[in-house]
């Protein structure tokens, strides 16, 4: 079998396609990411995945289904008991997170914010689930005058600490994180990720910077990562991905602005020379339009990845193989905020298939860390089952 030198990992952050069979113990029966943003677009324009096969996993309205699949395809289904970003991410990378994060739907335990205030010296307003632009907009003027922190959370298990970059210094945001971060590991708040979201601009036009700081838990186990980096192979993490993993089994971390130039940053790692992994988080489809339930941005976003495509597909060597899937759900006519219990697509394209086909459907995201795994003969996750020798990869 031969193997791949290179692989580029691309997650879809929330681009589900259709409720998984366990959707009810979510309260997500109906949940369709893919299917309900086709249906509100009146069909979406996304003819490079459609050629890759994602209308042969199942047809989404106005992507053709593929005659001749370019690529492997298939979908996979979430093994550990959550339905948020880590625990996705966690996942495709060997492991089977058990206890769910916490979340917070009524805000922060009083003591928790007590403790905060008394460590970091400010009082806080806030604490609350909302919007990250909509809390600012409402109380950002309230902490410019006050110094004040906005506290807030979201349908994530997340603590998110919002304030001006000219009212609080950046690295004072960051030391109240990290301090934030600390008072969470207890086991009786589970917060999955500390983020710190400074912003700058005068009322009614505040803005967020690309200063954001995601402060997240270390996995509870080694992951495939921690096995290819211990091993001398490249582990290269654009976007937030180094944030999920908390920096562990990362050899180069790359930060993003946004998904366009997430997909630039990939097609730079492209010109590059290493051996290893390339993965890359596209955050925008979860964070900007699947939480504030936005299908029009939601489809135009992913028309936007589609357009992005054939760079990658043309500066593909033939010893690279490319995998696009996603972490979780978060269908934007759904009732709530939260992300939804879906199945994920699975696309694995690489320059030698001469027709693809459909691969049986995964019963974890762990079948890409074994797979990955098997490529580089680095140790082999607990969890996942390697799809290498079905994808066509033949001795040269």
């Amino acid at each position: 079998m031969k193997k791949f030198n290179r692989v580029f990992l691309i997650v879809m952050d929330s681009v589900g396609i259709g409720e998984a069979p366990d959707a009810a113990e979510f309260n997500d029966l109906g949940a369709d990411t893919l299917g309900h943003i086709a249906e509100h677009m009146k069909g979406l324009k996304m003819p490079n995945m459609g050629k890759l096969g994602l209308s042969n996993i199942r047809e989404i309205q106005g992507i053709k289904k593929a005659e001749r699949p370019l690529a492997y395809y298939t979908k996979m289904q979430e093994a550990s008991n959550g339905k948020d970003t880590m625990t996705g991410h966690w996942e495709i990378m060997g492991l089977y997170i058990e206890q769910p994060f916490r979340t917070f739907p009524d805000g922060f335990p009083d003591e928790l914010i007590q403790e905060l205030e008394k460590k970091s010296g400010r009082k806080i307003i806030g604490n609350k689930p909302a919007s990250g632009t909509e809390i600012i907009e409402e109380l950002g003027q309230e902490h410019m005058e006050t110094g004040a922190l906005i506290v807030y959370t979201s349908a994530d298990s997340v603590l998110q600490i919002a304030a001006h970059e000219d009212i609080v210094p950046i690295e004072e945001q960051y030391r109240i994180c990290e301090m934030a971060r600390e008072l969470t590991l207890d086991e009786k708040y589970m917060v999955g990720r500390v983020i710190a979201r400074p912003f700058v601009g005068d009322p009614g036009s505040f803005q967020r910077t690309a200063n954001r700081h995601d402060y997240a838990l270390k996995p509870f186990g080694r992951t495939v990562m921690n096995e290819l980096k211990d091993e001398n192979y490249d582990v290269i993490a654009l976007g937030k991905i180094s944030d999920i993993y908390d920096g562990e089994g990362v050899t180069e971390a790359i930060r993003t602005i946004d998904n366009e130039d997430g997909m630039t940053k990939l097609v730079d790692t492209m010109s590059k020379d290493f051996k290893g992994i390339s993965f890359l988080n596209l955050v925008d489809f979860d964070a900007k339009y699947g939480h504030r339930r936005d299908p029009k941005g939601y489809g135009d976003a992913l028309e936007a990845f589609d357009a992005r495509l054939p760079e990658v597909l043309e500066r593909l060597q033939e010893d690279d193989l490319l995998l696009i899937t996603a972490d979780h759900g978060n269908d934007p006519i759904h009732h709530g905020t939260d992300h939804t219990r879906e199945y994920v697509p699975l696309i694995a394209y690489h320059t030698g298939i001469e027709e693809g086909k459909e691969l049986p459907i995964s019963k974890t995201f762990a079948d890409i860390g074994a797979t990955i795994s098997d490529n580089f003969n680095v140790k082999l996750p607990s969890y996942g089952k390697s799809l290498l020798n079905q994808l066509g990869r033949e001795d040269a």
